[in-house]
């Protein structure tokens, strides 16, 4: 396609075709996010039209949670048989797909397939899983700095979709709001179908960073099945790490995505807050978890993994302690965005890290993939619960108080984990042991 032109004029221009491979990437997760998080905005109209009370509705959101996060371990797979330009083509016409059928959606049901089911697998194929592949096949150093960058993707996608979508809902119903997303699948599939590549030895490149003094031709890649990941949950099912890091990761997903990112515009709506600016909060929180994130992937080369996941958990367990309280001023909330934006997602680079020094990395990527489906199996459980919480007792603020106080069980439960030793470290024992 285009991407051989491109890359040789790049080249000429000193800069690597990996950084368009990361753009493309990014727009890929600023996209499947937006596509995520839109459907909280849509909890009240859809209940004013169709009559659906919040358990109802929340019960299909839930779906799409469950999914997203059961896909990880299979993702890789997909992506070394087909090939990345195939499976987030695929992953972006189901997202596309999902959203513009809805709109003529007539029956609940309908809701469970398209934003349920559709919805979840798409944006499953383009989850972490994506931007680890990126960039460890496109990039030999620089790897913490971008896995940071298309992890905080997932915030912008907040910042930029929600407010817009909440103005569309208001001045011109729900179903306008699904547009840009649309358009936005279509576009970026068009660049994805030119411009995507596998690996950068395709256009004749080396990883960005590679020495090339120091090549040799790559490992035939490992014989890898559909059966792989279950194996590999076999192997690490009896490590206590591996649960206490899918425990505190099945937290993480029940207080960010399954209740803030699905129930806070609602949230606001009970307070008497209009969609507009309750999805600014929303867009605010995307803006600090953008710094917040990034420099969580800085610290998390530098300081003890497991006291930063305490200060993120706990942090965000007293903010969620203090949401009910704060009046749903703009003083309140831009205080609780603040507070609990800078840790959304903070917690993924120091988690990823632990992974890695526990399990090595040859299996990291694919444990990972399963402490994620924990992220995902604790925000399904958020979104339903927190609905039918709201259903019978007419308010959020038990299911508030329940998270915050998970989150502060999330804390104490890191630092349960085994300090890891550092390589230097590792070295200076194994001299002092030999001497």
């Amino acid at each position: 396609m285009l991407a051989l032109p491109l890359s040789n004029w790049l080249q000429r221009r000193g800069i690597h075709f990996a950084w368009v491979i990361v753009a493309i990437t990014f727009l890929t997760a600023l996209t499947s996010s937006a596509a995520l998080g839109l459907p909280g905005a849509m909890m009240r109209p859809l209940s004013l039209e169709f009559g659906w009370d919040a358990e109802q509705i929340s019960s299909a959101l839930a779906v799409r949670f469950v999914l997203f996060g059961l896909m990880g371990p299979f993702a890789a797979i997909l992506m070394e048989r087909f090939g990345l330009r195939n499976v987030v083509c695929m992953a972006l016409s189901l997202i596309a797909g999902g959203m513009l059928l809805v709109t003529r959606m007539t029956q609940f049901w309908q809701l469970v397939a398209l934003w349920g089911v559709m919805l979840g697998v798409g944006s499953g194929l383009t989850a972490l899983v994506l931007s680890a592949v990126v960039s460890n096949r496109w990039f030999e150093t620089h790897r913490g700095l971008v896995i940071g960058l298309l992890t905080a993707s997932s915030a912008t996608g907040q910042l930029v979709f929600l407010p817009v979508g909440a103005w569309l809902i208001e001045r011109f119903g729900w179903r306008a709001a699904v547009i840009p997303i649309f358009i936005s699948c279509a576009v970026v599939a068009a660049l994805v179908f030119l411009f995507m590549h596998n690996r950068p030895q395709e256009l004749g490149l080396l990883p960005f960073g590679a020495d090339p003094t120091k090549q040799v031709a790559p490992p035939a890649p490992a014989r890898i099945t559909f059966g792989t990941p279950f194996a590999v949950l076999r192997g690490v099912a009896g490590n206590r790490v591996f649960w206490l890091l899918f425990g505190t990761f099945f937290i993480c997903g029940l207080s960010t995505n399954g209740l803030i990112q699905t129930h806070f515009i609602s949230l606001c709506g009970d307070a008497g807050l209009s969609a507009v600016p309750a999805a600014s909060v929303l867009a605010m929180m995307g803006a600090f978890d953008l710094v917040g994130t990034i420099s969580s992937g800085w610290l998390s080369d530098r300081y003890d993994n497991r006291k930063l996941l305490f200060w993120y958990y706990g942090l965000r367990g007293l903010s969620l302690l203090w949401l009910p309280h704060s009046e749903f001023t703009l003083y309140g909330l831009s205080l609780f965005a603040m507070f609990y934006g800078l840790d959304w997602i903070a917690t993924v680079p120091p988690t990823v890290k632990l992974v890695s020094s526990t399990f090595g990395k040859e299996r990291a990527g694919m444990v990972f993939g399963w402490v994620f489906a924990g992220h995902q199996l604790g925000a399904a459980v958020a979104a339903y619960g927190a609905g039918r919480v709201r259903t019978l007792m007419m308010t959020y603020n038990p299911a508030l108080y329940a998270a915050g106080a998970a989150c502060l069980v999330a804390a104490l439960m890191v630092m349960a984990i085994r300090r890891q030793r550092t390589p230097a470290q590792a070295l200076a024992a194994a001299a002092a042991a030999g001497a």
